[in-house]
């Protein structure tokens, strides 16, 4: 019997404008997987709490004209996109938090706008065909597609029309495997559907500050969730006194 190819899909979540963060995550994508991802999934968030959303816009268009052309699969906004986009500011829990997003909104320049408005899916949420598996790619979860994360321990939804669900929104990495019932002998009357959220990017809150994504591989299913270092203090030196220091202070602990 011959042995299947591999097919290796690059996941990336909660950038949010950390552009050593993305850049480091590339690099490393490079090293790893020279050959490059049959595909990439972005979950959202890929701007705000970090200075530079306008440079890591730009580098995720540069990507999409090159190598990544024709392999995005799915391009989600996250509740950040939509807050700014929607000037929903309110919908923040916290005076910080509402600043951090008026500063960035203000900051966005027309090429972001545009890029936001008209090359990113604004449901938050798609559902794809990876060969031979349904795949959903959700910032949030099914309960809010943009303000309620995906949890290990407290799983609620029915997934069960999905062999694969790719998750972000709470900045911290998982990938398990959870079975439902089903009216399949062949199965033992057990569906599984790998559920995977990469963790963030750029503002990593497993208290693990480095830069964190994850890559898929098909047939097999199985999950690399990855993490690696990059310059914080350059990020951090980016921060105008104006800003909460909380949301660089926090780079330091991935907290």
């Amino acid at each position: 019997m011959r042995e299947a190819v591999e097919e290796k899909y690059l996941i990336l979540s909660d950038i949010h404008g950390n552009l050593s963060a993305f850049e480091a995550v590339l690099a490393d994508c490079q090293k790893r997987n020279a050959e490059g991802f049959h595909g990439v999934i972005i979950t959202g968030d890929c701007i705000d709490y970090g200075m530079r959303s306008n440079e890591v816009l730009q580098r995720l268009q540069e990507l999409a004209a090159d190598e990544w052309r024709d392999r995005i699969v799915a391009n989600l906004w996250g509740n950040h996109e939509k807050l700014v986009i929607d000037k929903d500011l309110e919908r923040l829990s916290s005076d910080r938090g509402r600043q951090m997003a008026a500063y960035t909104a203000e900051h966005l320049t027309d090429n972001s706008l545009h890029y936001l408005a008209a090359k990113m899916n604004k449901q938050g949420w798609q559902s794809f065909r990876l060969g031979d598996y349904n795949g959903l790619a959700v910032h949030g979860s099914l309960e809010d597609n943009f303000w309620k994360a995906i949890a290990p321990d407290n799983l609620r939804g029915d997934y069960r029309d999905y062999d694969i669900v790719i998750s972000g929104h709470s900045h911290y990495s998982h990938a398990f495997t959870h079975f439902y019932p089903c009216n399949d002998e062949q199965l033992r009357n057990k569906k599984a559907v790998i559920f995977i959220n990469p963790g963030s990017v750029g503002q990593p809150r497993n208290q693990n500050p480095y830069a964190q994504y994850g890559v898929l591989s098909l047939p097999s299913r199985q999950v690399d969730l990855r993490a690696v270092p990059y310059d914080v203090d350059y990020e951090q030196s980016l921060f105008p006194k104006e800003i909460d220091q909380f949301y660089h202070q926090r780079l330091t602990r991935g907290i």
